[in-house]
């Protein structure tokens, strides 16, 4: 009998696995693969806070034998308007982190896992699990599956987690329901490329309804890639032919890079990276969910390591709260669950409005430059897209409001934009009243994040 099974070895499942056995609880981790076992799914970028969990567990000490640059900087450019700031630093205690990282993602996997088994976690490889044990009530007691080595195998705990990606065959068996679904949003090319000049800096694009993206990734190589919105996405059958795609939109944003792409040369294979987008209900009777078997979104922002580090903390709390009876455990996953959707939803939002890949229009070029004029604006922006600054936080109305202090007059402003200022600042009579006309129209523009604004107080 185990205190907890972990279905999925490799970020969250491992991660909770690890974090359930130091605090002394029996557990039992299974995976179909063997590691190290290579993924071609991830763009391996980890941001600051996912980084800050890493070195307080002892996993970047795992990471040897590769070179993985600190990644401080972040940029944003669309059309002509770009926006690069510093990331803002995520601190517990004396630890303080301000870079991410982007190792090898077969390295890290093999590191999860070896931390978890250092934790005391036992690791059964090569077995899948078919099914579920249930007692009479239905609620879950264990699983049953196979094992490449024993064969079939029966297994009970106080509770089973799925942390089997977004095909998760724990959420299949107990039927956890899928809510606020998109289908695929964007779909992309990425590789690694040799040679480049290296640079703490991630590059983000967005034009001519594309969103090219680079970053020093481990190695001395770089992560180059191009997504495009999923019905224009430009099907090609070879490398060369991908090659010239990806580089001709790297030529519409950035001439000079794309120049250095070309003399320069593709380290990889090309990949294609396409995902849907749902939240699922991620805790029942005797079961919880974990990564991207919780919650699976866009891969445009990068969020999923991260957020996958996050989600395992989360549910590691709850479960060691309900195995050790400080409180009952259905109550311990109804916290956990809302604990997750405070960390994930209005991110989830925010990337699936991002992943639309629109082109940001004159007046959101406007106020993203008026970001690029103030550094605490900037910062705000860039630590959004790292999941350092909650959205809530960034789309508030008096962010917003303090934001049109910032617009660049020089170039001219679009007359909505003239317009919200007028209202914001100039206008006699009911101030108060202009003024939240002009949060409701500039909430109108934001998309989902609009809603946030609205709902934040007024100043």
């Amino acid at each position: 009998m185990y205190d907890a099974i972990v279905t999925g070895a490799r970020i969250s499942g491992s991660a909770v696995a690890m974090l359930l056995a130091r605090r002394g609880y029996r557990v039992l981790l299974l995976d179909r693969a063997r590691f190290p076992s290579p993924t071609a799914s991830s763009t391996n970028l980890i941001h600051p806070p996912g980084v800050l969990r890493l070195r307080q567990w002892g996993v970047l000490a795992e990471l040897t034998g590769h070179t993985v640059p600190e990644v401080r900087r972040y940029s944003l450019q669309s059309g002509p308007v770009r926006l690069e700031a510093p990331l803002e630093a995520v601190s517990d205690g004396d630890l303080r982190v301000d870079y991410a990282l982007s190792p090898p993602r077969a390295a890290l996997d093999h590191a999860m896992v070896r931390c978890a088994v250092e934790a005391g976690a036992e690791l059964r490889e090569g077995a899948s699990v078919q099914g579920l044990l249930r007692d009479d009530d239905g609620t879950v007691i264990g699983v049953t599956g196979t094992s490449k080595e024993t064969g079939s195998f029966s297994e009970k705990a106080a509770i089973v987690i799925g942390a089997d990606g977004k095909n998760s065959k724990i959420a299949e068996l107990v039927g956890a329901a899928k809510y606020r679904a998109d289908p695929v949003l964007s779909k992309s090319y990425w590789t690694y490329w040799e040679g480049l000049p290296p640079e703490s800096l991630v590059r983000t694009y967005r034009s001519n309804r594309t969103h090219p993206f680079t970053w020093p990734t481990h190695d001395g190589l770089t992560i180059v890639g191009v997504a495009w919105p999923t019905a224009e996405f430009p099907a090609a059958s070879t490398g060369d032919e991908i090659d010239k795609k990806v580089i001709d939109a790297f030529a519409g944003v950035d001439p000079e890079f794309a120049g250095k792409l070309r003399d320069t040369r593709r380290a990889d294979r090309w990949l294609t990276g396409a995902v849907p987008n749902f939240l699922r209900v991620p805790r029942g009777p005797g079961w919880a969910l974990v990564g991207d078997a919780s919650a699976t979104r866009d891969p445009i922002t990068a969020s999923g390591i991260t957020h996958a580090l996050l989600g395992a903390e989360l549910l590691a709390e709850a479960v060691g709260d309900g195995l050790s009876g400080r409180r009952p455990m259905a109550q311990a996953l109804s916290s956990y669950r809302h604990r997750r959707d405070v960390l994930l939803v209005d991110h989830y939002d925010y990337t699936r409005d991002y992943a639309e890949i629109a082109d940001h229009s004159p007046e959101e070029q406007a106020l993203i430059e008026a970001m690029s004029r103030s550094p605490r604006h900037a910062r705000g922006m860039i630590g959004l897209f790292a999941t350092v600054v909650p959205p809530a936080e960034f789309y508030s109305r008096t962010n917003f409001r303090d934001l049109f202090d910032y617009l660049n007059e020089s170039g001219g402003l679009p007359v909505k934009i003239r317009l919200l200022r007028l209202l914001l600042h100039g206008l006699p009579g009911q101030p108060a009243a202009a003024a939240a006309l002009a949060d409701r129209l500039t909430a109108a523009g934001l998309g989902p994040m609009g809603r946030l604004l609205l709902r934040s107080p007024k100043p």
